[in-house]
């Protein structure tokens, strides 16, 4: 038997689990750690709000391209080597900022080239995980995407009191390369990773993610999940200052966006192991959405209530993504081709949601006040609703027929149990 024939059926146990939280801890971390210091920022640079919002897009905006470069850079050099690379990009651009004076160009170029090692590390963790955790896709998948938030909430809650601390903003923003660092050895040294030759027997290797670009399932996906993710990218952009507007401190905004992220990282366990063994994920979407468009209402209103606010929307907002990551890995069984097509939702999706920051930026610029940004995130929850309702897993088969060359592509299986067939 060659290394080429050797077949990838590992359950990934504890260590993988940890393994798993480390190194997502870092995917966002360094894009929440700007938005509680955006008045320092701002003062020291002398960047508008548009300009500002660039902090968010730019990530965004360099995580889309390079999930789609991700597949093939790990196929060419393996999956080790190429989330090391994530990883070692991650942490040299967090330590970069500490060196940032008074010019907003350098700070600019680390959130984009932060974004571009995220991008990397998103475009092949789906796949690992789906290879390694058959069985249980939905609950790793729910864990990775809990961990994700959660370092999104320790970025949020972490960079103000490191500044403050320090006496440095700069300091706030480059404390997160060393959490990379350490994911960065931990990866190193861990035996998850497949191989470049390794592929799982009687699956066929064709995943590239040019094929995407002709199915319209993958481009539904991509459209929902940007639109989903929009939200998020709106809300970590300008949530602390919205709080600021009213009197609140950087540390107080920076709270509120934790306790957002908190409530999300709940959510994102929750709901997929809620719904695992289900086939049908449209209902917990729904669920999602209608606490989005709640809190959404909330901020318009300017309810009283901020932290249950925030609550609301964090659960809305974090199962949300982490239903939408499982929905595209259980489309297809094969863990290269479920991660190609996931890969190719993130690349997409991350771009359109690098818009939302934009367009709220210039309505609070132009506007005076959030009001009208919430109302059109709003509106844009009411119009994924309808749109859920097209992802039904009777036409997962139909929808995927022929997308990486084969004549019929998998039954849809529940939640969790497609990764499972394919390891079987």
């Amino acid at each position: 038997m060659t290394v080429a024939d050797t077949p990838v059926r590992r359950e990934g146990g504890i260590g993988f689990a940890l393994l798993i939280v480390l190194v997502a801890l870092n995917l966002r971390a360094f894009y929440t750690s700007s938005s509680p210091l955006l008045e320092s920022i701002r003062s020291a640079t002398g960047l508008g709000f548009q300009w500002a919002a660039m902090l968010t897009v730019l990530p965004m905006m360099t995580m889309g391209p390079m999930s789609l470069a991700g597949v093939a850079i790990g196929r060419r050099f393996g999956e080790r080597a190429a989330i090391l690379l994530g990883l070692a990009t991650i942490a040299a651009s967090c330590a970069s900022r500490f060196f940032v004076t008074g010019d907003a160009l350098p700070l600019l170029l680390s959130a984009a080239l932060a974004g571009a090692g995220v991008g990397l590390v998103q475009a092949l963790m789906p796949a690992v995980i789906k290879r390694n955790c058959p069985a249980r896709m939905g609950i790793a998948m729910g864990l990775y995407s809990a961990a994700l938030m959660g370092g999104g909430g320790l970025g949020a809650m972490g960079s103000p009191w490191v500044a403050r601390l320090a006496g440095a903003w700069q300091a706030g923003l480059a404390v997160w390369a060393l959490p990379a660092l350490l994911a960065l050895w931990a990866w190193s040294r861990s035996a998850y990773a497949a191989p470049v030759s390794a592929r799982v027997p009687g699956a066929r290797t064709d995943a590239g993610w040019l094929r995407c670009f002709a199915n319209r399932r993958a481009w539904l996906l991509a459209v929902y999940f940007g639109l989903v993710n929009g939200g998020y990218t709106s809300l970590v952009a300008w949530l602390p200052h919205f709080y600021a507007q009213q009197g609140w401190s950087a540390a107080q905004g920076g709270a509120m966006l934790a306790l957002m992220t908190a409530a999300q990282l709940v959510s994102a366990l929750l709901l997929p192991a809620l719904a695992r063994g289900r086939r049908d994920l449209r209902p917990w979407l729904a669920l999602t959405l209608l606490a989005q468009l709640a809190g959404f209402a909330g901020l318009l209103l300017n309810a009283p209530a901020a932290a249950a606010i925030v609550v609301v929307l964090g659960f809305g907002l974090g199962g949300s993504f982490a239903l939408c990551m499982v929905l595209s890995l259980d489309h297809l069984p094969d863990p290269a081709q479920a991660g190609t097509l996931a890969a190719f939702m993130q690349a997409v999706g991350f771009m359109i949601a690098a818009l939302a920051p934009f367009v709220t930026g210039a309505v609070r610029e132009h506007t005076g006040s959030f009001g009208f940004a919430w109302a059109y995130l709003g509106a844009v929850v009411v119009l994924l609703l309808p749109l859920s309702w097209r992802l039904d897993p009777r036409g997962y088969a139909r929808a995927t027929a022929g997308l990486f060359g084969s004549p019929t592509s998998a039954r849809a299986v529940p939640l969790g149990r497609a990764a499972h067939a394919a390891a079987e």
